[in-house]
This record gives C-alpha cells, structure tokens and sequence, in this order.
C-alpha cells in the first residue's frame, strides 16, 4: 500500500493514502505541507515511486498550493526545475540563478549560497522533477545532496524507485509504492545536439542542452566554442535570445579560438545593445592576461589620460590603455596586502583603500595643492580609528562608506554625511558634473545618489535582491553614465538623467566595473576582463 514515511532521523509516520495527491486531501500531501511547515524538519525531501504511481502530480499540487506570510513575515518561495535530460553543471547554472549566486560549477554553487549575503525573502523551496531522467543522475544526487545541508534552502526531489538518490543527514522520505519491488530506472532522455562547432546553431539552441552536450557527450574543444560556453554558461543560459547568446559567447573567446567565430558571433549578435571592443582572459598570450581583477579605476586627464587601473588580490596595481588594454606599466605604491577601493583623483594622485579599511595615498607626476594633501592626511587619520568599506574621490572631497550605511563626504568646505544603506556600504563612486553627485551601493541592494549638503534622493536608482559589489560613475559625451554589478552577476550601465539602462552578465562572478571617458563599460572578473560599448538606440 502507498505510504508516506519520514526518515527515522525525523520521526513521524503519517497515514495511507485515501485519496489523489493533486486534490491536496491524501496523507502524502499532507506530510509534504507537514515537512514545508515544520522549522525543525528536515532539509530534503524524497518523492519516491514507481512510473505512475502519482509522484509528478503531487509536485503539480506543491508547485501550485500557495503559501502566505503570517504575521508580517515573507512566505515561501518555491522554484520548480526539471531535471530530465540536464547536466549537474547545467542544474547548478539554472539553480543559481534563480537564487541570486553565481557559480562556476556545481561546487561552487554549494559554497556561493552558504556564504551569500543575498537578501532572501523566507525560505525557497527547490522543486526538483524526474532525477531519474537526468543526464548526469548521479553527479546530481551528490549536487543536491550538498544543497540540502544549506541554510534557508529546503528541496522537494522527484525520483523513480531505484534511482540514486541524494544523501543528507536528515531526510522525509515521501513513498508512494508503499512495499513495491523497486522498478528499473529510467534511461535519460537525450534529444538531438545541434552542431558543437557551429556558432549560429549553438546560439540558436537549448542552452540547457547545449551545456549537456559540452558537459558530458563531446569533450571535443570545437575550436574553442566549449571552453567560452564553460567560462560563461551561466550568463548563456540566461541570456534573451540568439542575439544576447552570441554576444556572451563572443566576450568570452579566448585568444586561440578558432579566427572564423568571432565574425559568425559578431554577425549573430549584432541586434544586441552591446558592442564587443576587446576581451582578455585568463591563459590569453596574444594579447596577454592581465591578471585576475579584485578592483578597478578610470582616469581621464593629466598624463596618465586614459588609462585603466586593474588591481589584483595581491594589491599589485596594473595600468592599461583604455583603447586596447595594452600594459602601461604598474602603479608604485608600498602597501601591503589587499586593496578592496581605489579612486583615481583630478591631480593624478591615486587614493587606495586597504583591506583593514585604511587610506593610503600614492603621489601623481604633478605637484598636489597643500590643501588636499591636509585633506587626505585628515581622512586618514579618522579611518585608522573608524576603518572604511568604500572609497572615492572627487574635485576637493573625498567619499567613504562605512559598515553601518553611511556615506561621508570629507571636503575642503567640512563634512556631510548621509544615511543611505541598510547594512555595510559595498561601493562608491562620484562624479563631477554640473551638478556633482556621489553614488553609493550597498548590501542591501540598492543603488543610491546623494549630492553633499542636500537630502539623498529618496528613490533607489537601481535595486536587486542580491549586494551590489561594484560601482563607477564618469561623466560621458552623452551625459553622466553609472555602472552598476551586483553579486547574482548582473551589470546595469545606468544614465542617472533618464533612467536608460543596458544590462549585461559576463558569466563568471563581477568584482569591479568601470565607466571610461568615452561611455564604453569595463567589466572585470578574477578570470576576464571585457571592454563592451554601447551600440547607438
């Protein structure tokens, strides 16, 4: 007879079924709204059964039944993803997006949302179809089995008797055979590739079954088309369309790429909003790597006109041309350890922010006035008492967030400060326009503009679910433009004046962005870094 059966760990044995699980009345719906409820419940639920026995009908019934917040308090969040046919490496992409990370593979999803700072509203409940039919079953039973012992994450798992299952150290286990000898697995649906080597049929593709394909049927490089559809497959199965497909992939070749992808891509991805002007990545030797990015910076006058500044996790400080990302140098500084903000000034002095939150200055070509040098002086001092999260500069001030969501502004003419985050300020950025403004990020999510001497601007200029991690702003012929990236990684260039925006994802996590002088957007990665401009409206 069908039944129902909690783990031992959890103690509970409801009743037999008395009637069809989609009608929300028999005992295996019953225990399911039980476990979704029970805060001491375990992590994992198993539905179990064989072919028929009624297992996708009472994920229907979950997936629709709603739930409602009690008390003030969010509701349940529940994402239903079918497993049939998928890769571990593609089931990690499609759960980490819906879930606001960014993962590179199925290990790195676990360890994203144990750690992530997202702000979450309740708890989310993964529902997850057909393990049996899943292209890489057992990879995915030790995926969902690491998910299972994450925090706020609860996960409902369709598979047939005899499937392996994924292990958890508490598990309710929902049986509709009840006593039934298990059945035979069933084999997993592998519907038909489209060409790997062919750019415009990839594109044009599944992305799901284009990453099945990558992942476990051609290991075969396609001239270079898998390791860019690894690198950046999460921003690929995201992305809007053949056209928004092609430009991802297109950011993401690497330099031994096959010479006949790049026209194919540009060609397909020429209804994008986005134009490719360069794009280095980690093992490129023509032209060279850069380096991993942790922080970046934009000048735009005096001799170092320009220039990019890419700092890495060792604190090294690289200068590359805007136009080509050809090395120009390093910066010369002494400061040891990880520098987390850097803000290029007006007078070619560049100001850094360490890991401890302090601030050190590394002296331009040109001679400083003695009133910013008593300026910086007297921001350093007040940040060896009360260390900083961000860092930013402009004409006579310089800018500071700090950990409790405040924004100072240290100026020649005094200090103004401003409440504008919940939680730690993550960035900051100023610009000098006609009216200068400064912008700040924050883990709450949002983005936020705030003149010295006058109120914030009530409004958040962008906001998602996920910290911001990145900021810079830049005056551009068109208007000011600000860049905005954000932990799940998503990156906004924002036109404050109107409200434009364009989007774009690289794929791999976004430590930093910048704004050139020109209006073009630099995305940095710890493996990337990619230079894109806006294509005319």
């Amino acid at each position: 007879m069908p039944s129902a059966t909690p783990s031992p760990a959890d103690g509970r044995r409801p009743s037999p079924r008395t009637s069809a699980p989609h009608t929300g009345t028999g005992p295996e719906a019953a225990a399911l709204l039980g476990w979704l409820t029970d805060p001491e419940a375990p992590r994992l639920c198993l539905v179990t059964g064989a072919p028929g026995s009624g297992k996708s009908a009472l994920l229907d019934w979950l997936a629709a039944h709603g739930t409602r917040s009690r008390r003030g308090r969010p509701g349940t969040e529940r994402v239903r993803v079918p497993l049939a046919g998928q890769s571990a490496l593609g089931v990690a992409w499609t759960l980490a997006d819906r879930l606001g990370v960014v993962a590179r593979t199925p290990a790195d999803l676990v360890h994203a949302l144990a750690t992530s700072e997202a702000r979450r509203t309740g708890r989310t409940v993964l529902l997850l179809t057909d393990l049996h039919a899943a292209a890489e079953p057992d990879a995915l039973a030790e995926l969902l089995g690491g998910l299972a012992e994450v925090g706020r994450i609860r996960l409902v798992v369709e598979a047939r008797t005899g499937t392996r299952v994924p292990r958890a150290a508490r598990t309710t286990v929902v049986d509709l055979d009840g006593d039934a000898p298990p059945g035979p697995p069933a084999p997993a649906p592998f519907p038909g590739l489209p060409d790997l080597s062919d750019p415009v049929a990839v594109c044009a593709a599944d992305p799901l079954l284009v990453t099945t394909g990558y992942a476990t049927a051609s290991p075969d490089d396609h001239g270079g088309l898998r390791d860019a559809w690894l690198r950046a497959g999460q921003a690929l199965c995201a992305a809007d369309g053949p056209a928004g497909r092609a430009l991802v992939l297109l950011t993401a070749l690497g330099d031994g790429a096959d010479p006949r992808l790049r026209p194919a891509l540009a060609a397909q991805a020429a209804p994008a909003p986005w134009r490719l002007r360069w794009a280095r990545h980690r093992g490129d030797v023509s032209p060279p790597w850069p380096g991993p990015v942790a922080v970046l910076g934009a000048t735009a006058g005096g001799p170092s006109a320009e220039l990019l500044l890419v700092g890495d996790h060792t604190g090294t400080v690289r200068l590359l041309r805007e136009a080509d990302a050809s090395g120009a140098g390093r910066l010369a500084h002494r400061v040891q350890g990880r520098i987390t903000a850097l803000a290029p000034t007006a007078d070619g002095t560049v100001l850094l922010l360490d890991e401890r939150g302090r601030l050190h200055s590394v002296p331009g070509t040109a001679p400083r006035p003695p009133y910013l040098e008593r300026l910086t002086e007297a921001v350093s001092t007040t940040l060896s008492r009360h260390p900083g999260t961000a860092l930013a500069a402009i004409a006579g001030s310089v800018v500071v967030g700090d950990r409790l969501g405040s924004v100072h502004a240290f100026g020649v003419n005094g200090l103004h400060q401003a409440a504008s985050h919940s939680g730690r300020v993550t960035a900051v950025t100023a610009v000098e326009s006609a009216t200068p403004f400064v912008c700040s990020g924050g883990a709450d999510g949002t983005v936020r503009l705030w003149t010295p001497g006058r109120a914030p601007v009530p409004e958040a200029l962008a906001e998602r679910r996920a910290p911001v991690v990145a900021l810079h702003a830049a005056p551009a012929p068109g208007g000011p433009l600000v860049a905005a990236a954000w932990a799940d990684g998503r990156v906004e260039l924002i036109a404050p004046e109107d409200g434009r925006r364009r989007v774009f994802r690289p794929g791999p996590a976004v430590r930093a962005v910048a704004v050139t002088a020109t209006g073009a957007l630099v995305v940095g990665t710890e493996e990337s870094l990619v230079c894109l401009e806006p294509r005319a409206d």
